[in-house]
C-alpha cells in the first residue's frame, strides 16, 4: 500500500510539473489548452505528444546561428546590411511599392538584405528544372553545395550524384545535406558513393530511435543549390522522378510544382543559410572565406530587388509566418496563393478574411486531394469560414499541385519551401524567396491564371450543403492540426 501511495503522489507531482511546464512554454493561448487537456485526461500519452511534438523549440533553440564570433566585425557587418539595404529601399521606392513595411520587416527581423542586382528565372515542374540545375552544375569551377528534403535513388537522383562525383573528382568543392528522415532511402545507397568520390555528405539531425518522435518532428524542408557563390536554385521541386512529368508515361500522376533559379547578390543569404545548417549537421567550424560570396559586380543595369525570408525552430520569430501576413496586409487588389497543405492557424485565416471583406480578391489555389485525408480534412475546415468572407478558394483536378507561391497586387511574387500550415511555420527549416519585380509578379500571376483552369472553384452554397459527417470529421481533424 505504501508504494501505492508513493506511486499516486509521483504521478500527481508529474502531471503538476508537465502542466506548469506546458503553460511556461506554450505562447499559444489555444495551444496550451489543447496540451493540458490531454496531459490531465491522457497524462501518459498526453505528455508523451507534448515533449515529442509540442516543446516552444524557438524558445528553447535547436541551434543558434552565430558563423561570426567576433562581436566587433558582427556589428559592422550588420551595420553594412543596414545601410546598403536602405539605399535600395530609397533608390528602388517604385519597385518595392506599396511592399516597403515587408523590406523593413524582414531586414530588422532577420537581417534579410534587400538586395537590386538579381535575375530570376521561373522553373515550372521538373521538367524545367533538373536540365538548369545539371547545366550550372558541370559549369561549377569552385564549389556546389546542395540542401534537400527528399532525395531520391532514382533515374534523376542517380543523374545528378554522377554529375557530382564528376565535379568532386575534378577539385571543385562539393557539400551535401540531405534531411536524415525525408532522404533516408539514401543513406546506404547514394550517400555512400558521393562519399567514396569525394563528396562531403552530412545527415541534417540524425534520426536516432531513442529520440525518434522528436528528431522526426522537426526537419530541415529547405531546397538549396549555391553553384559557385553567385547562382542559386531553390523553391518546391524535391530532387525525385515524380516532379519530371513525361508525356509518354499517362499513368503518372502529373506533378505541379514551382521553383526559381536565382543569379546576384541575393545568393550570399541562401550561402549564409547553407553555412549555418552546415556547421549545426557536420558539427564542424567551416568558417567561410570571401569566395564563398564571391558575386561578380554588378553593372549598370539594375535587376529583381529580392529578399530572402528564413524561419525554423532556431530563429526568434516565425519570419515566414510574418512576412506572409504583411504581403497578405499590404495588397491593395488582389491575393493570389497557391499552397499544397493549407492549415492557415488563426493568424492568417483572419488576415485572409479581412482582406476579402475590405475589398480585395484573394483567390486560393489548394489541390483536390493532397497525399494525407487528414490533412485534407482539416484545411478543408477552414474553407467554410474563407469563402463565406468571399475567398475564392480552387481545388485543383489536373494531378498534384505542390507549388507554394504567393502573388500580391502583380508587384510582389513569393516563391518557397513553406507550406502555409503549422509544420513550416514553427517546426521545420524553411525558406521563401521575395520578389518585388513587376514583371516576375506578372509572369507568375500568369501561371496561376493557368492552374487555375485546372480547377473547379468551391460554391458556398454546396460546400455548406455538405452531409454533417463529413463536416464533422474536420472539424475533428482541425483539432489535431498541430500535430499534423
Amino acid at each position: 500500500m505504501n508504494w501505492i501511495i508513493v506511486v499516486e503522489v509521483f504521478y500527481v507531482l508529474a502531471v503538476l510539473g508537465g502542466c506548469l511546464r506546458i503553460i511556461n512554454d506554450t505562447p499559444n493561448t489555444s495551444k496550451t489548452l489543447s496540451y493540458l487537456l490531454l496531459a490531465l485526461f491522457l497524462p501518459v500519452v498526453g505528455m508523451i505528444i507534448y515533449f515529442s511534438i509540442g516543446t516552444n523549440y524557438r524558445k528553447r533553440k535547436l541551434y543558434t546561428k552565430k558563423l561570426i564570433k567576433d562581436e566587433k566585425l558582427l556589428e559592422e557587418l550588420t551595420k553594412r546590411i543596414i545601410h546598403t539595404s536602405e539605399l535600395v529601399m530609397a533608390q528602388q521606392k517604385e519597385e518595392v511599392g506599396n511592399f516597403m513595411k515587408l523590406a523593413k520587416l524582414l531586414l530588422n527581423g532577420s537581417l534579410s538584405k534587400l538586395s537590386a542586382h538579381n535575375q530570376v528565372e521561373l522553373l515550372l515542374n521538373g521538367e524545367e528544372k533538373f536540365p538548369e540545375v545539371i547545366k550550372a552544375m558541370q559549369a561549377a569551377t569552385h564549389h556546389i553545395h546542395l540542401e534537400y528534403y527528399i532525395y531520391e535513388d532514382d533515374v534523376i537522383g542517380n543523374q545528378i550524384k554522377n554529375v557530382l562525383i564528376e565535379k568532386a573528382r575534378a577539385g571543385v568543392e562539393v557539400r551535401f545535406i540531405y534531411d536524415d528522415f525525408g532522404s533516408r532511402s539514401i543513406r546506404k545507397t547514394v550517400v555512400l558513393e558521393l562519399i567514396e568520390a569525394g563528396v562531403h555528405c552530412v545527415p541534417f539531425y540524425k534520426v536516432i530511435f531513442l529520440a525518434l518522435a522528436n528528431r522526426i518532428n522537426y526537419r530541415n524542408h529547405r531546397k538549396i543549390i549555391i553553384i559557385d557563390g553567385y547562382i542559386a536554385f531553390t523553391g518546391g521541386i524535391n530532387v525525385s522522378d515524380k516532379y519530371i512529368n513525361h508525356k509518354d508515361n499517362p499513368q503518372q500522376q502529373f506533378w505541379r510544382d514551382t521553383h526559381i533559379k536565382l543569379t546576384g547578390e541575393a545568393v550570399s543569404y541562401l550561402q549564409y543559410l547553407f553555412i549555418n545548417d552546415w556547421n549545426f549537421c557536420s558539427e564542424e567550424e567551416f568558417l567561410p572565406d570571401q569566395v564563398y560570396f564571391s558575386i561578380p559586380a554588378p553593372g549598370e543595369e539594375v535587376g529583381a530587388v529580392v529578399q530572402v525570408a528564413s524561419s525554423g525552430p532556431d530563429s526568434d520569430n516565425p519570419t515566414i509566418l510574418y512576412a506572409l501576413l504583411d504581403a497578405i496586409g499590404l495588397a491593395e487588389e488582389e491575393i493570389l496563393i497557391t499552397t499544397p497543405y493549407f492549415i492557415p492557424g488563426e493568424s492568417l485565416t483572419h488576415e485572409l478574411i479581412v482582406a476579402a471583406l475590405s475589398g480585395i480578391k484573394v483567390k486560393i489555389l489548394v489541390p483536390d486531394r493532397s497525399d494525407s485525408m487528414v490533412v485534407d480534412a482539416a484545411a478543408r475546415s477552414y474553407y467554410g469560414q474563407l469563402v463565406k468572407a468571399g475567398v475564392e478558394i480552387y481545388l485543383y483536378k489536373d494531378g498534384f499541385i505542390h507549388a507554394k507561391t504567393l502573388v500580391s497586387d502583380s508587384q510582389l511574387a513569393i516563391v518557397g519551401t513553406a507550406n502555409m500550415d503549422h509544420r513550416s511555420f514553427d517546426l521545420n527549416f524553411e525558406v521563401n524567396t521575395i520578389v518585388y519585380d513587376r514583371d516576375f509578379a506578372t509572369q507568375l500571376r500568369d501561371v496561376f491564371y493557368a492552374d487555375v483552369a485546372h480547377a473547379v472553384m468551391i460554391d458556398p452554397l454546396t460546400w455548406y450543403a455538405r452531409p454533417f459527417h463529413k463536416q464533422f470529421f474536420e472539424k475533428v481533424a482541425r483539432l489535431l492540426s498541430h500535430l499534423l
